[in-house]
């Protein structure tokens, strides 16, 4: 080969080379990133083998990107020949079969070839009757509802689809260990699954914004929330913190700033062992703290407020009875003796009087 005919071929092999890099980034990204503007700085978003970046600032929109839609797959020798089937689609939470089933496409065929009315009569009768085995008792019907709920729920309250999956996963963990029944109801349930899952995903939601799309009070969705961390021993953090201020703000006039920070160390750690133990799960969490304020209050002997108040200051928030107030503190400060040995709450005062100083 020439000298001239080297550099004639290597100079097509790098502009080809060149062509065929443009060519890979030059796709304007659907998935795995669904977007094609970049969402700090307008630009546009290309993919390059698994990777979507921004073409501007660099910013990577997505990587490691597996496709979860339903596709046709060739199974055969590496060459591409050989029959091809639709693969199963991914795992869904928010169906009760995973979503490991076949996908009936009522408009065309596995080919994309159109239907005729007769085949779509069929399609459709195959579909409810898929659908009728999948849900074979009430149970699995009224899991079904509680799934449709959280969509709905997360869908209004613009939460990622993550979180809906995450409180699917909640949902029936519950359902397994057999939570809904009696005031626990399905809808409240799916409420709480959904403020827990916000919580943990670090975009929580206020209880008040969940039961605008609930189909619960919020009495309910707060002890739903509560009853499925406690029962299931789930490692996120309450839905509401602070109840225990919420009930010492109510009751400031009678407190003096001492008393209102022992009582608040006291009731705090009361809480803890309602969780551990647990006490009163299908209580909400604000309830529980009108009782553990009480609690406190008579294992300090400070007897600042009856059980009629703390019930009264609670209920500014969820409605709280007098009779609520008196079982669960009982049952707190026999829970407290039980850890401790003693109903001294010396020890507890003291660790909180050190982590001041």
């Amino acid at each position: 080969m020439s000298s001239t005919s080297f550099v004639r071929y290597e100079s097509s092999v790098e502009q080809a080379s060149e062509n065929s890099e443009a060519s890979e980034e030059s796709v304007v990204e659907h998935e795995p990133a669904r977007q094609s503007t970049c969402p700090e700085c307008d630009g546009q978003v290309v993919t390059s083998d698994e990777e979507s970046y921004c073409v501007d600032c660099g910013l990577v929109v997505s990587a490691e990107h597996v496709d979860h839609r339903p596709t046709r797959g060739v199974h055969g020798p590496s060459d591409g020949s050989g029959p091809s089937e639709w693969s199963c689609e991914s795992i869904n939470p928010l169906r009760i079969d995973k979503g490991l089933h076949t996908t009936f496409f009522l408009g065309s065929d596995g080919y994309g070839n159109s239907l005729s009315s007769e085949q779509m009569d069929k399609f459709e009768r195959l579909r409810q009757r898929h659908k009728r085995f999948q849900v074979e008792d009430k149970r699995a019907i009224r899991l079904n509802e509680g799934f449709r709920d959280i969509e709905s729920i997360t869908g209004n309250l613009a939460l990622p689809g993550f979180v809906a999956e995450d409180a699917g996963l909640f949902l029936k963990q519950a359902a397994d260990a057999r939570l809904p029944g009696g005031r626990m109801s399905w809808e409240a349930l799916a409420g709480g699954a959904v403020l827990l899952a916000a919580t943990e995903a670090g975009f929580p939601r206020s209880c008040d914004e969940v039961v605008q799309y609930t189909k619960s009070s919020y009495e309910r969705v707060s002890a739903a929330a509560r009853k499925l961390r406690c029962e299931l021993g789930l490692d996120v953090p309450p839905a509401r913190e602070g109840v225990v201020d919420d009930v010492l703000i109510a009751l400031d006039d009678s407190l003096d700033v001492q008393t209102c920070l022992e009582l608040r160390e006291l009731s705090d750690h009361l809480l803890e062992i309602a969780d551990e133990k647990p006490v009163g799960p299908g209580t909400s969490r604000l309830t529980m703290g009108a009782a553990a304020v009480y609690a406190a209050d008579r294992l300090t002997d400070g007897k600042i407020a009856t059980q009629a108040q703390m019930a009264e200051a609670a209920s500014t928030i969820v409605d709280t009875s007098k009779s609520r107030v008196s079982r669960y503190s009982q049952a707190l400060h026999d829970a407290y003796v039980d850890k401790h040995g003693s109903d001294d709450p010396g020890a507890v005062l003291e660790r909180g009087r050190v982590r001041l100083r």
